[in-house]
């Protein structure tokens, strides 16, 4: 007689000569558990949807126990009660995107058309070497906010890197989104790290060391690459993106174009009169009047500095420095030489206040030292 599938009838299911056998369970309608005449237990639902009659293989018998199945049951009643299909939800499911394929998409419908070339080289670093060996698999809605809290807490030890990871992942989600891919964003709102910021710039005997090493570097037009990244404070991509037509020698100014800025907007940086001299040389050596200040290979921009850079810093006894050291560098001398960190920030191209306020310290101490020469003359007064 039928009774509820339980363990005991699971267990004594007796497989037929050929084909399949189904036992049904008494207390869910269409609940039933299928033996095949190899022996392989499954347990299966039966159900009306749509008026159509569907048949959704649950599991595999003992991989899913009993009482998982039952409840997994119930789940799905409830679910062709509010007029889904569990079969076709399934499918759906199926050909949903993988984090593979939105890394995929990401890069070529959005990175590589809206952001810088190192930018892109930096997310398929992140996407190839963090995210894809990570979750690359997995179905889009198959990423929690959980999975996403667990990678970030592998990246602890690096700060910096853990942020850059969740905040690709959170304009990755963003845009499944608005493409109707998913409809949720499970990296939005998760706490970043806090970062130590770097604090490093060349001292007054590292600059001097910096920059005899620049003059005996045998390839001259990359050494003024750097001499240009230390005249003006600009960010590496800028430099060398650069094109001659960006420049006004006469007037002495750089207009950066939006497109090569990190805020997204024309600059107009006034140049130093040696930052002019050293343009002057170099356009008179290149004979050039268009084109790229420092070009690669195929008519295109160069795009790295690395080996020259390693070079020149071994050669002038340098460690733990990076290029963009030479913008702290060229940011923090004006400060301590009493430029205000406003005049700094619109040098340095900063749209907001608070970014150049990392400079601040140095600002005191050259009021500290403004202040020291009235205590001086202080001092010399009062001997007399």
């Amino acid at each position: 007689m039928p009774d509820k599938i339980s363990d005991k009838t699971v267990k004594h299911l007796k497989p037929p000569q050929n084909g399949n056998r189904i036992l049904y369970d008494t207390q869910i309608s269409g609940f039933g558990v299928r033996i095949t005449a190899a022996g392989a237990v499954s347990f299966i639902l039966n159900y009306h949807v749509h008026g159509r009659e569907r048949r959704f293989t649950i599991g595999k018998y003992p991989e899913l126990s009993v009482m998982a199945a039952r409840n997994r049951a119930l789940e799905l009643r409830r679910k062709v009660s509010e007029g889904i299909d569990p079969l076709e939800e399934r499918e759906q499911d199926r050909t949903q995107p993988t984090m593979n394929d939105l890394c995929t998409e990401y890069l070529e419908q959005h990175a590589r058309v809206h952001k810088r070339p190192h930018s892109v080289r930096d997310d398929k670093q992140m996407i190839a070497g963090i995210i894809a060996p990570s979750m690359g698999a997995l179905r889009i809605s198959a990423v929690s906010r959980q999975g996403v809290q667990k990678l970030q807490a592998t990246l602890k030890p690096t700060p910096y890197q853990a942020n850059r990871v969740l905040a690709l992942l959170s304009k990755m989600f963003s845009l499944a989104i608005e493409w109707h891919w998913t409809s949720s964003n499970p990296a939005q709102g998760i706490p970043r790290f806090q970062e130590d910021r770097r604090e490093r710039w060349l001292q007054a005997d590292e600059l001097q060391r910096f920059i005899t090493a620049l003059n005996a570097y045998q390839d001259q037009k990359v050494a003024d690459a750097f001499r240009l990244l230390l005249l003006t404070g600009s960010r590496k991509s800028e430099v060398l993106t650069a094109e001659w037509s960006m420049f006004d020698l006469e007037q002495g100014v750089w207009t950066k174009p939006s497109s090569h800025t990190k805020e997204k907007q024309i600059e107009h940086i006034p140049l130093s009169a040696q930052a002019v001299e050293l343009l002057v040389r170099m356009k008179q050596e290149s004979d050039a009047t268009t084109g790229f200040l420092f070009p690669g290979l195929n008519g295109k921009p160069r795009t790295t500095l690395r080996v020259a850079w390693s070079q020149i810093c071994k050669a002038a006894g340098l460690t733990n420095v990076r290029v963009h050291d030479l913008r702290h560098s060229y940011a923090s001398y004006l400060v301590s030489s009493g430029v205000s960190l406003h005049v700094v920030g619109r040098l340095l191209g900063h749209s907001q206040a608070q970014t150049t306020q990392r400079y601040a310290h140095v600002a005191h101490q050259s009021l500290r030292d403004a202040s020291n020469l009235f205590g001086a003359i202080f001092q010399i007064a009062s001997k007399k």
